[in-house]
């Protein structure tokens, strides 16, 4: 079967992706940020890469084993919420958003867009509701969401032969969202939210079209 290339695939909805690519019999590459996680993660069809998303400028040099490689696909899951108002929020902040939810997965996507080009592959990024609409208290995470949908549109555009397609799932039940419902001072109710697999499910059916199609937006919301 074919092969993808993940992140985030150690928690949450990039878990729930991870694991129905393997169900489907597909291997996968998955980028992780430690030698703990890699451990963690490394069995049977499933190889790791250690690199920091939040240090771009040492994710070519981490992804140079793979660069002879041929991908089916490509899925960015991993990233970072921290909320606060534009007058809290410090640059540091700032910084460290726009870096881990853009930069590197610009530079990721980089890296391995000639392994990409020779599978005709996919790309997945998981975006946001905030990447289509700002709320208070959420500026940082928006701007960021905003800015990967618009290299989302901008690969699409430069690279047609590659399928990019982004998700935007608002509020699901994972770890992050535990911690986005701390930082909003309410409760966290998960009952109420997306299921990590039903947005997985998307993400997975998105890559599983045939190849005359391909489906470049896709928003996921609770009935909750």
């Amino acid at each position: 079967m074919s092969t993808y290339v993940i992140t985030g695939a150690g928690s949450g909805i990039g878990a729930e992706i991870a694991r129905l690519l393997r169900e489907d019999g597909h291997d996968l590459v998955a980028i992780v940020r430690s030698e703990r996680r890699a451990a963690d993660l490394a069995g049977p069809g499933v190889r790791t890469v250690v690199a920091d998303l939040e240090r771009p400028e040492t994710i070519a040099a981490a992804l140079a084993p793979l660069a002879d490689e041929t991908f089916a696909g490509l899925v960015h899951s991993a990233g970072v919420a921290e909320l606060g108002t534009v007058e809290s929020t410090a640059v540091a902040v700032w910084a460290h958003t726009l870096t881990v939810n853009v930069v590197a997965v610009a530079e990721v996507t980089r890296v391995l867009l000639p392994a990409l080009r020779r599978g005709r592959g996919d790309v997945v990024l998981l975006n946001s509701g905030a990447g289509l609409r700002t709320s208070a208290g959420w500026t940082a995470y928006a701007a960021s969401k905003h800015a990967l949908k618009a290299f989302a549109d901008g690969l699409r555009e430069e690279e047609p032969g590659l399928r990019v397609t982004s998700v935007y799932p608002g509020r699901t039940a994972t770890a992050m969202q535990r911690g986005v419902r701390e930082q909003e001072g309410g409760a966290y109710e998960g009952s109420r939210y997306s299921d990590p697999v039903t947005v997985a499910g998307v993400v997975v059916s998105a890559l599983a079209l045939p190849g005359d199609s391909a489906v470049n937006d896709v928003s996921v919301r609770s009935r909750g």
